[in-house]
């Protein structure tokens, strides 16, 4: 097994891109790490980095503590999985598993036998004399997985494995994956833009953004935890709800978060309430996710938020209810792309945007403030809350979790009670506000 080490990796390709920033990220021998990210991030570029398919343009990568920048990528003993199977189409499966052990000289007869228990292991035992044209995506992947595993590498490199099947072989082969890993006990860094891949396979998880690295740690930490704004953004189905809050507070008794129309009371016993209380009469984003919202019958004010019914979403299991609730949304924008305020966008056009993306929309009632900056929350220009030109109004859509089919219809009234314990605080830099949070 391998240890991996990044240790202030950039990459900047000759045309000035910086794809990769000053990245510092540890493996541990026999860990399951996910680099996750949009498209465009800088994921699979660090995976070639450890790969040797790509020169580092500064920094350091430590393989079992040793400097690998200069190692050709046959002398570091990994095996890459690549998303289009790069398979040989005029070879076999048996000879497409066994090519690494006839390029290492390995005895026909010994090699015929590795690459029969390795193909019964992926379950493609009875396919070994097909080409891969006459193999289906998941066979394809699994000879690919095959040929990787053939050579006994101290370390998986895999890059979207599984983003050219179909969501029910996606998940399929995201469990066997899974399995075989940890079973042969190798060390993985396995790249996705799929959360659901990354949350259900990971011991780790790295988030990625721009080149940035955002936020480290298990499945459970980042989802309940993030580090930054961006990341509570990123992770979750709903995505979380964030929203503008101006902090006011009440020493000994409670700090009072305005949103909008709307006021959460946080306990001053809440540990937390200290450090929030720092931004007394300024403005911070509370993120609230779709769990932590319970429908009520009615309810006082301090941890209840009200608001009308501006539409649903039916999944069959659950159906999603999106609150008009006279806040101010903040919506953080994964590529640094918006509609301009003044475009010569048509109405119907506007509303869709604003439907599909939260960007754009009315100018009336709440808001949404967009975070624009490309180095996520590095940049020590970066503002959530500016005079930047980067807003757009309309009124933040709570979202909430129901039981299938509920009987309520678009402008109905609803009341939910927020689990304050479940808020989370990011200031305007879009760092959690927090001591000792993780």
């Amino acid at each position: 097994m391998t240890t991996v080490a990044l240790k202030d990796v950039t990459k900047v390709f000759p045309d000035g891109t910086v794809a990769v920033d000053n990245v510092s990220l540890d493996v541990a021998s026999g860990e399951f790490m996910v680099l996750l990210g949009p498209s465009g991030c800088g994921k699979s570029t660090v995976l070639r980095m450890i790969a040797g398919l790509e020169d580092v343009t500064s920094g350091a990568i430590l393989l079992n503590g040793e400097s690998a920048n200069d190692l050709p990528p046959r002398e570091r003993g990994v095996a890459m999985v690549f998303q289009d199977f790069a398979l040989y189409p005029h070879m076999n499966v048996s000879d497409n598993i066994g090519f690494p052990l006839r390029l290492s000289h390995v005895e026909p007869t010994s090699r015929s036998e590795q690459v029969r228990q390795v193909a019964a292991a992926l379950g493609i035992g009875d396919v070994l004399d097909r080409k891969p044209s006459q193999l289906s995506g998941g066979q394809r992947q699994r000879v690919a997985m095959g040929r990787a595993i053939v050579r006994r590498p101290g370390l998986f490199l895999m890059d979207e494995p599984l983003s050219n099947l179909d969501s029910g072989l996606r998940a399929e082969l995201r469990a066997e994956i899974s399995g075989l890993v940890r079973e042969l006990g190798v060390t993985c860094v396995y790249v996705t833009h799929d959360q659901a891949e990354a949350l259900t396979m990971a011991d780790r998880v790295a988030i990625m953004r721009q080149g940035v690295l955002q936020d480290v740690g298990t499945p459970t930490q980042v989802y309940g935890r993030p580090a930054t704004l961006y990341v509570a953004a990123f992770l979750g189905s709903p995505r979380m709800n964030l929203l503008e809050a101006e902090v006011y507070v009440n020493l000994d008794r409670h700090v009072a978060l305005h949103l909008g129309d709307q006021v959460l009371y946080l306990p001053w016993n809440d540990v937390r309430a200290r450090h929030v209380a720092h931004f007394h009469g300024e403005r911070i984003v509370v993120g609230i996710r779709a769990e932590a919202l319970v429908p009520v019958p009615g309810g006082t004010a301090g941890d209840v938020i009200r608001g009308r019914v501006r539409y649903l979403e039916h999944h069959g299991h659950e159906s999603l209810a999106f609150l008009d609730i006279g806040a101010t949304a903040v919506v953080v924008d994964e590529m640094a792309g918006q509609v301009p305020s003044g475009s010569a966008v048509p109405n119907g056009l506007r509303r869709l945007v604003s439907r599909l993306t939260g960007r754009g929309g009315a100018h009336s009632g709440g808001g949404t403030t967009t975070m624009t900056d490309p180095r996520g929350v590095e940049g020590p220009e970066f503002r959530v809350f500016g005079d930047s030109g980067r807003h757009h109004r309309r009124p933040a859509e709570l979202a909430v979790r129901l039981a299938p089919y509920p009987a309520l219809n678009n402008g109905a009234p609803l009341t939910v009670r927020v689990r304050m314990e479940a808020l989370h605080f990011f200031d305007d830099r879009g760092r959690r506000i927090d001591v000792g949070w993780r």
